[in-house]
């Protein structure tokens, strides 16, 4: 696939009520096709706004958004949608449940990769009588049995034990992998996106404050340990003292003195948490992530 998968520019989403405050605002982001992406970000960010105003559940209050090219009301058909609460059809059996599926996708069910994800559900057992765990890989079996160009997760994993959510994660690796279908994951589970996605969009205080591919983003930043002094050029996200010695994670400004700082690459929970503590750090967009016009800023 070629193109952006999701396209914001200048979105922003009100919360409902008086005196409601901004969910979003002036969220702008490219997310290209084919890409396993980890939304991130505290509680309160705006990632549940941003993936149902991805797909078409919410109308934005000012921006735009594009799913696929179109809007995300055209592009229903095309994508797949598995929010917290997972709702389903409580009085239905597994069974019935992925046949209800199968009816209302004709054009696009894989009964074979539904059953594959729901196979270790008993047939006759009723929706209502699942545990958490269960729900969530009925709900993820219709979502892939739909075969969707574009997968939005929203805390999919959150009531899986670490085995469910091993064998989940396997399973949504190997769609990506067969169809190039694009995921976008919610998670606050920072380990276990590290190894599976290759793009990240960190979102806090209702806009995109980290967008791009995972390992340009850990490249441009480097943890740097040394005496206590000046860190110029390089822009400085978190740094502490401890006695007489300095620890910063920074994004780099041109070439490290080693003579002076020792180097490591920061983790991506590492890099995550110190944006997350610093609110004040200026965002980084890669090129690709950049929507429209949008001044991108380099991760070279």
């Amino acid at each position: 696939m070629t193109g952006a998968a999701i396209e914001a520019e200048g979105l922003g989403m009100k919360y409902r009520g008086r005196g409601g405050g901004w969910a979003l605002r002036d969220c702008s982001f490219r997310l290209p096709a084919g890409r396993i992406c980890a939304l991130v970000g505290p509680n309160g960010a705006g990632k549940s706004t941003l993936l149902s105003l991805a797909a078409g559940f919410l109308r934005p209050a000012e921006g735009t958004v594009r799913v696929l090219g179109t809007t995300p009301g055209d592009a229903r058909a095309r994508m797949a949608f598995v929010a917290q609460d997972k709702p389903l059809y409580p009085q239905l059996t597994v069974t019935e449940t992925l046949w209800a599926g199968a009816e209302l996708n004709p054009a696009t069910w894989d009964q074979d990769a539904a059953e594959r994800i729901a196979e270790p559900l008993p047939g006759d057992a009723r929706v209502r009588t699942l545990s958490g765990g269960q729900h969530t890989r009925l709900a993820l079996a219709l979502a892939l049995g739909k075969r969707p160009e574009l997968l939005l997760l929203d805390e999919p994993m959150a009531d899986l034990d670490p085995l469910g959510r091993h064998q989940l994660m396997g399973a949504l690796m190997a769609e990506a992998a067969e169809r190039s279908t694009t995921i976008v994951m919610s998670s606050h589970i920072l380990a276990e996106l590290e190894g599976a996605c290759d793009y990240l969009l960190l979102v806090d205080g209702g806009r995109v404050r980290l967008g791009g591919e995972t390992d340009d983003l850990l490249t441009a930043h480097t943890l740097l340990t040394g005496p206590v002094r000046t860190l110029a050029p390089h822009t400085v996200v978190e740094s502490r003292t401890t006695g007489r010695r300095l620890t910063a994670l920074v994004r780099k400004e041109g070439p490290v003195d080693t003579a002076t700082w020792e180097t490591a690459q920061p983790s991506l929970e590492e890099l995550l948490l110190a944006h997350l503590r610093s609110p004040e750090a200026p965002p980084l967009l890669t090129p690709s992530a950049a929507a429209g016009s949008r001044a991108a800023v380099s991760a070279a």
